[in-house]
């Protein structure tokens, strides 16, 4: 059984997760911590509850959801894995920052170590999590699935009765709405943890999210 600690980030709100189980080890999913008391707050839930983190995995390659990513490298070694279409976004995350947050980064990103593939699993502790590519939001979007605990990490392809913005330069409303139909075939009690905003369930988005449909 694994056990979960939100945590939410920066200036959009972004919810980064921590997952881990009985053995200890742990998954890190959108490191978004951008503020001092975010950054260390991570550090100190992970070292207070002796987890060992293994993985630190982005759902895409937006600022918002890496912005902590140096310290995680910094304090564990973990350089993040996305998926590769988003591999230009994450070498540009201090252009981001210039020029969606007007802000200049005074410090380094951690290079991506793996580039994660449609179907890989991911194990940690005594558990596995499938990659599933969502393109819409980006090109790159993907979510990650623990079929064993019917737990969907889905960044911000899926959230509580609404979607992700397509309007970016590589957004697409139709490959969203294809990646959606993907996770509709989902069980219906698949709990959803979204990038942003409260916690739903696929039953709960395919009776009430517009954009959702079998």
């Amino acid at each position: 059984m694994i056990e979960l600690k939100t945590f939410v980030c920066n200036m959009l709100q972004e919810n980064c997760y921590i997952v881990y189980d009985e053995t200890g080890e742990s998954v890190i999913i959108d490191c978004g911590a951008y503020f001092p008391e975010e950054r260390q707050a991570i550090v100190t839930y992970i070292k207070e509850n002796e987890l060992r983190p293994v993985h630190l995995l982005a759902t895409h390659g937006h600022l918002d959801h890496n912005f902590g990513n140096d310290t995680i490298y910094d304090n564990f070694g973990l350089p993040p894995q996305v998926c590769i279409e988003d591999k230009h976004l994450m070498a540009s995350l201090k252009t981001q920052a210039r020029k969606f947050y007007n802000m200049e980064l005074s410090y380094e990103f951690p290079v991506v170590n793996h580039y994660l593939e449609n179907d890989e699993i991911i194990k940690f502790g005594s558990h596995e999590i499938k990659v599933i590519k969502t393109p819409g939001h980006s090109k790159g979007s993907a979510v990650f699935y623990i079929v064993s605990e019917n737990t969907l990490f889905s960044g911000d392809t899926l959230f509580y009765r609404s979607i992700g913005r397509t309007d970016f330069a590589e957004g697409s409303m139709f490959m969203i709405i294809n990646s959606l139909r993907q996770l509709a075939q989902l069980p219906d009690c698949t709990r959803v943890l979204p990038g942003h905003g409260p916690e739903t369930s696929i039953g709960e988005e395919l009776a009430h999210n517009p954009y959702m449909g079998r």
